[in-house]
């Protein structure tokens, strides 16, 4: 079941939004749990087990590292708790390599060592990368957190005691099968006491309809076009469709995945929780370094906080070392194929150079649109990595972009592939990646900012709620009239 479905839109979440008002208080965090296990179980049932598996395991490993923590300090509790750790990343490991990555080891070991194992048919449960991350980083938090003395010196408790608590932090449906990765301390209290008024409803309203028309609207009308560009002849693509392909595909993949991420942050501030933002206008970035700190934003600081760091970030060890280990971690989380593997290291090439000549104080004046037109040249290249998968057919597919291996004929123009309504849907897109209130003079900014923040009452609130209506309506019709409504980081 996806966001942008009719029988989510139209059933799942009126049922969900109603029975979670009308329960009492106390039954909210139980009915979400089994709304989310169903949720889940629509699309594929059997997998609801490991799900259950990897939730059972995570809370009794917290459980067992929490007794250790409140029995005494000595040392050989520490490493009693220390062994459960290393024993808790192992089984959260363990369930990624097996349904995620199994598949690509033995055809890996069967091409380099010339064998002939059998390759297992695993298909890949949705979300898995989302919630054994979630699993993991509450036990290591568990692990940091549990047991430290307060300003009164009294140990605090960290670990969460009610199994439904910790099972509805994992499952919890608007951020299960895409994100953002969810941090256990960021809802802690909300999984014991939160508050919704109508203030708050109506900004998560409009953030769910944002991401939906996101999604609906841009994503999947560009997406059509990419698609068709990619999966034809590469060799008889011709170099402007080429660009065309790739600068679809970019666009595509953004709002495919920050509609998502809108979406979960609003169907969130529904039921009282408040996730974390997760892009930040990526696409206006003057350099790698800055458009990882727009991008997946909750991915980029799991990483630093539960790998990076703990390498020794930039104290201990070599940084460059660390930065490649983060990225190249990066790369093999997206998937089990060679061109995540490259698009993680080809990312992390240039944050290595970048990171280079900071620290060596070589200060380049480079004019904002010359970082700009750097930084999306090598994002771009890199999404043809990341959409192909194959090195060599993207290698090929990046040598037409440059003119370099194109055919004696070109196929198709790229006004085939780009109709008049792809067309003006890929206009709104280019214009939608800028922040304009932080653009615009400061006049206007502020006009744009206050009809953002003006109340129903007034006349700003209202045309505000109207264009809002308008967008739903908007999106239903296009959901409506098309077939094509993938959601591209579901396989993750």
């Amino acid at each position: 079941m996806v966001f942008s479905s009719i029988i989510f839109l139209c059933v799942f979440l009126p049922i969900m939004i109603i029975g979670y008002y009308v329960l009492p208080k106390k039954c909210r965090n139980l009915f979400l749990l089994l709304g989310s296990l169903f949720f889940y179980a629509w699309g594929e049932p059997k997998y609801i087990f490991l799900m259950l598996a990897s939730i059972v395991g995570n809370y009794v490993f917290g459980m067992l590292i929490h007794h250790f923590a409140f029995l005494d300090a000595s040392a050989a509790a520490a490493r009693i708790k220390k062994l459960l750790l290393s024993v808790t990343i192992i089984f959260n490991l363990s369930l990624l390599l097996y349904f995620k990555y199994f598949m690509l080891l033995v055809t890996t070991v069967n091409d380099l060592m010339h064998k002939n194992l059998t390759v297992p048919e695993i298909a890949l449960p949705i979300g898995i990368s989302f919630y054994t991350f979630q699993g993991m980083s509450y036990v290591i938090d568990v692990y940091r957190e549990d047991g430290k003395l307060n300003e009164q010196g009294e140990r605090m408790e960290f670990v969460q005691k009610n199994p439904i608590g910790l099972a509805l932090y994992i499952s919890m449906f608007p951020q299960l099968i895409a994100g953002p990765i969810v941090r256990y301390s960021d809802i802690k209290d909300y999984l014991r006491e939160r508050k919704t008024d109508f203030a708050k409803f109506s900004s998560a309203l409009e953030r769910f309809i944002t991401g939906l028309a996101k999604k609906a609207i841009l994503a999947n009308g560009i997406g059509e076009a990419a698609d068709k560009i990619f999966s034809g002849e590469i060799a008889y693509l011709g170099t402007g469709v080429a660009w065309v392909g790739a600068i679809c595909y970019t666009l595509q993949i953004y709002y495919d995945f920050s509609g998502y991420s809108d979406m979960a942050i609003g169907l969130g501030k529904m039921f009282g929780f408040d996730f974390m933002e997760n892009f930040n206008y990526p696409y206006i970035s003057k350099s790698i370094t800055e458009f990882w700190r727009r991008w997946h934003i909750s991915l980029s600081s799991w990483f630093r906080d539960y790998l990076y760091i703990p390498l020794g970030g930039n104290r201990r060890g070599n940084v460059y070392v660390n930065l490649l280990i983060v990225f190249l971690a990066t790369g093999i989380w997206h998937g089990a194929a060679w061109g995540f593997l490259v698009w993680g290291l080809w990312h992390g090439l240039f944050m290595l150079i970048e990171r280079f000549f900071r620290t060596k104080g070589y200060k380049l004046h480079v004019p904002g649109i010359i970082g700009f037109c750097y930084t999306m040249l090598v994002v771009m290249l890199g999404w043809v990595l990341f959409k192909l998968e194959d090195i060599p057919l993207a290698l090929s597919y990046i040598g037409t972009m440059f003119h370099v291996n194109t055919g004696s004929y070109t196929a198709f123009s790229a006004r085939y592939y780009l109709d008049n309504r792809t067309l003006v849907i890929l206009f709104v897109a280019v214009l939608a990646c800028i922040p304009w209130a932080q653009v615009l003079p400061r006049r206007a900014g502020c006009y744009l900012a206050s009809f953002k923040l003006a109340q129903p009452a007034s006349i700003c609130g209202i045309a505000r709620r109207i264009f809002y209506i308008a967008l739903l309506l908007l999106s239903l019709v296009f959901i409506i009239n098309s077939t094509y409504n993938p959601f591209i980081y579901f396989r993750f």
